[in-house]
């Protein structure tokens, strides 16, 4: 048997900007040591070849979650991970399954929702990636990488009308709170799911490869708004994920207002915003332009309708 003896690359940590306590910190990685494996080794690429991609290993491991031995999961992670219970909307020993903690719901008051009308906020919790004009971006995550708008939304129509929009992308680690909402009012039509594999979004995967965002199982809904034209909002699933969920109904939402879940995984928000639309906060920006996420809330202030 022949061994690779050529020296692995350094293992480059994910750093984030903390919009709360104004450092750049370090991620703590769930799985970490897996996660780099799979993507920064060869056995780990054939192995993501063969299963963590397909959608019957997501399936499976999502079922694993469901299962009431999982309940025995939920309080070590609280620990380690330093949730605070005070935010939950139940009780932590209330729930009957891992998935149920995951995708629990958290008191109004633990993310209040900025109430001036010209804002538009992160729908949900997470590290966030601004692009004011996608044509222009010359990077995400890593320079040179560029977005197919077309093979993202299903549509060469829809991606031409978007070209030189707004993109905000929200990646949810496996330790948030894992509710997604709508960033802004207006009326919500029917999802249009676009199916897929279903690979880490992670920026270890995303460094070595974005189409992941476009070859990934999506949702895409279109909301109609007064003020933003039509926004685009999209759900993007990820390894060991087990589902997306919907719980509005078409029709009316309201800025913050609940619009699903993500069962057992890191996950994936991406809302699109017609040119000329919003004018994103000066750190979201100034944080994207280095490939650096910016760490904020559901609820919190994202940016402002563009005057």
């Amino acid at each position: 048997m022949q061994i690779d003896m050529v020296t692995p690359p350094p293992r480059l940590p994910i750093t984030f900007f903390n919009r709360y306590t104004d450092q750049i910190e370090q991620e703590e990685i769930y799985g970490e040591s897996f996660l780099r494996w799979t993507y920064e080794s060869r056995a780990g690429q054939i192995a993501l070849a063969l299963a963590a991609k397909r959608v019957w290993f997501s399936k499976w491991y999502g079922w694993r979650m469901d299962r009431p031995a999982s309940r025995a999961k939920v309080l070590p992670f609280i620990e380690t991970y330093r949730l605070d219970p005070n935010e939950f909307l139940d009780a932590p020993e209330s729930f009957r399954s891992f998935n149920e903690f995951f995708y629990r719901k958290l008191k109004p008051s633990a993310r209040p929702i900025d109430d001036n009308s010209d804002s538009i906020v992160f729908p949900a919790d997470g590290r966030h990636l601004a692009i004011a004009d996608v044509s222009l971006a010359d990077g995400f995550w890593v320079k040179s990488q560029k977005m197919d708008l077309a093979r993202l939304l299903g549509s060469r129509e829809l991606a031409d009308r978007y070209a030189r929009g707004s993109m905000l992308i929200s990646r949810l680690c496996p330790v948030d709170y894992h509710r997604f909402h709508f960033p802004v009012a207006g009326k919500a039509k029917e999802t249009t799911m676009i199916p897929g594999s279903l690979s880490s979004v992670n920026p270890i995967a995303l460094r070595k490869r974005l189409a992941i965002l476009w070859e990934n199982k999506r949702v895409l809904t279109e909301i109609d708004t007064a003020a933003l034209g039509t926004v685009q909002m999209i759900e993007v699933g990820a390894a060991c994920v087990g589902g997306i969920w919907q719980t509005f109904a078409a029709g009316d939402v309201p800025k913050g207002g609940d619009k699903g879940y993500f069962t057992f995984g890191g996950s994936m928000t991406m809302v699109l915003f017609e040119p000329g639309r919003i004018q994103f906060t000066q750190d979201l920006l100034h944080h994207s332009s280095q490939q650096r996420e910016l760490y904020a809330r559901m609820g919190d202030v994202a940016g402002h309708r563009a005057n």
